[in-house]
């Protein structure tokens, strides 16, 4: 075994917003390789429409820079717990990660996650307390926070001795001097090379390499991306796939290419330790191997953490499915299948089983968030679709039933503190730290159910009027606590079809809040407004007022209504309960009723309590 000198393959890893594609667009402008219309924008990795609206990274990403005689390939990696599996599986392709850290707020949940799973590869870490020039930076207190973190997670005393450097990523300049203000970017590049190791390699041996990622394109299939542990690969030559089930077939590499900028470059051979992508397999998945035809031996797949909620996707059957206006070009439930098969492909912590409904899908994932980005991407592809309310997923151990608890963490000005507290109270939360910083602001750690989590953005918002930081992440299971308090309110259910009249809005909202406003179509069992009583109450918003040819003085009125409730897809999740659906089309979101009709509701209730 030999180490290679002339690459580096590095993983960027934090909690979500503590600057991980910022500080790679410092790395590709510093870099110089670049032509200035591929600068132009700010996060040039998160080219997702999803990713630019919300702000966030969802999927990870292989870029490869030049600094000297040395090739970095640098991954980037989604900072959300929900997308924890992005970062599962990457990390196999490194030999370091650069753990970055906020400058004021310190280690999080997803810090934790995301280095624990870097120390159990055996990643080399590198620090990076970024955001220095925030007012409100504490760096060095910040730096032993880091310290701690790494002390908690049992790491070795080799590993605690890690580089460290203090950066800027939106200004893109590094030191080691936490008070500097300017420079440049080149000390963590520096640190980068100094400190974290070349990938060891052994050319000589058989050839193995891991897919670890998947991508499509309508010309040549799908193509896979992963790192060479052992050998050499070249362009035509003939391969052993080896699949989750023992079973081999032999390939013929089409096309082999590295990452070379911000694209991919056809190279004839790659050797140990380079990242490449491989076309011309045929149906690669996620932890195959490619192995030398004489010597074929799998590497350990790829495990990662089990899915925590549980959604039912299923086919559109409301009065609307397939509108001629903004309705969707996939309705099927050969369609949804389809769609859902190809989504496995490539996003590891998902999981897919067929309902006791024929129609009915059972999609598991991290979180409401997770989930709702693949509602969402469905919906923007043409898919029309009917989603039930998010579902925890229980464990049987030694005969005893345990729900998924997570860490639950609140930052919020310290006279909201009491709000925050009963609402997370009333969801089964405890309370495991407290405290209270310099600048008024209380850092409060729950540990709550995962169903407690369900509508709790929402409701805590509201109560500290936008001023909660929240953020969670999974810890344990443990056994299952009392019951969750519901939805406070029941909601207001058309018993017509037709277009929503000013006229009866100007009755109803008297006593609700209203999700429709004139003019929107509606049918019979669609969700219009929410009721200010706990019960459900049947109404007829498209009721117009009765003409006569008598006229008085003062007998017509203005009718002034209040704006509606819009919501967006992820609450309209959190806010539906068992008996109801979100319907997802191309240009609408709307809430519903599973059984439309109300002699339908009125017979199953009965039913349920009969039984």
């Amino acid at each position: 075994m030999k180490r290679r000198n002339d690459i580096r393959n590095v993983a960027i890893i934090a909690h979500v917003d503590h600057g991980k594609t910022t500080l790679v667009d410092s790395l590709i402008k510093f870099s110089g390789q670049f032509r200035e219309s591929q600068l132009q924008q700010e996060c040039i990795l998160d080219s997702n429409d999803q990713e630019r609206e919300r702000g966030i990274t969802i999927l990870a990403k292989n870029i490869a820079l030049t600094y000297g005689d040395t090739k970095i390939n640098i991954i980037d990696t989604p900072g959300h717990a929900d997308f924890g599996g992005e970062v599962e599986r990457v990390l196999r392709m490194a030999d370091g990660a650069l753990v970055l850290v906020d400058s004021f707020e310190g280690p999080r949940p997803q810090t934790r996650f995301v280095l624990q799973k870097a120390l159990e590869v055996g990643l080399q870490p590198l620090v990076v307390v970024n955001k220095i020039d925030r007012p409100d930076a504490r760096p060095l207190d910040v730096l032993n926070e880091t310290f701690d973190l790494f002390v908690e997670l049992g790491a070795d005393d080799a590993t605690l001795d890690f580089p460290y450097v203090f950066a800027s990523g939106r200004s893109g300049y590094a030191s080691h001097d936490p008070a500097t203000r300017s420079g440049d970017i080149r000390p963590l590049l520096d640190l980068i090379i100094e400190r974290i190791p070349g990938p060891e390699v052994d050319e000589e041996a058989p050839l193995q390499y891991m897919v670890t990622s998947l991508t499509y394109s309508e010309f040549v299939g799908r193509i896979a991306t992963g790192r060479i542990s052992c050998g050499k690969i070249k362009t035509g030559q003939t391969i052993s796939l080896m699949k989750a089930d023992g079973s081999i077939k032999n390939e013929k590499v089409v096309a082999l290419e590295v990452f070379d900028k911000l694209g991919r470059t056809p190279v004839q051979e790659a050797t140990a330790g380079d990242i490449v992508a491989i076309t011309g397999l045929s149906k690669p998945e996620i932890g195959d191997t490619v192995a030398d035809p004489a010597f074929p031996k799998a590497m350990p797949r790829i495990s990662v953490d089990e899915p925590t909620i549980s959604m039912v996707f299923t086919i559109n059957s409301s009065p609307f499915a397939g509108a001629k206006e903004g309705g969707g070009k996939y309705l099927t439930t050969r369609h949804l299948r389809d769609r859902l098969d190809r989504e496995l492909e490539s996003n590891v912590a998902l999981r897919v089983t067929e309902a006791s409904d024929k129609e009915a899908f059972n999609v598991s994932g991290r979180g409401v968030l997770h989930l709702s980005v693949l509602i969402e991407q469905m919906r923007r592809e043409g898919y029309e679709l009917s989603v039930g309310k998010p579902q925890v997923i229980r464990k049987r151990i030694d005969g005893k039933i345990y729900e998924p608890f997570e860490i639950l963490v609140v930052d919020v000005p310290q006279n909201e503190v009491g709000p925050v507290m009963e609402i997370v109270g009333n969801r089964r939360g405890e309370v495991t730290n407290m405290t209270t910083n310099s600048t008024g602001m209380s850092h409060l750690e729950f540990s709550i159910p995962a169903r407690g989590l369900i509508g709790i953005r929402t409701r805590m918002l509201n109560a500290t009027r936008g001023e909660a930081i929240i953020h969670h992440q999974f810890d344990c299971y443990k056994p299952i606590e009392g019951d969750v308090p519901r939805r406070a309110n029941g909601v207001l259910v058309s018993q017509e079809r037709g277009k929503v009249v000013a006229f009866a809005l100007g009755k109803l909202q008297e006593r609700s809040e209203l999700f429709v406003a004139p003019g929107d179509e509606v049918y019979e069992g669609m969700i219009v407004g929410e009721n200010s009583r706990d019960t459900d109450m049947v109404v007829n918003p498209i009721r117009e007022k009765k003409l006569t040819n008598m006229r008085a003085s003062g007998s017509d009125e203005n009718i002034i209504l209040k704006p509606p409730r819009r919501l967006s897809l992820e609450a309209a999740l959190e806010y539906i309960e068992d008996d109801e659906y979100v319907e997802v089309t191309p240009s609408i979101i709307r809430l519903r009723k599973i059984r439309l009709t109300e002699t339908e509701r009125k017979q199953h209730s009965r039913g349920s309590v009969t039984e």
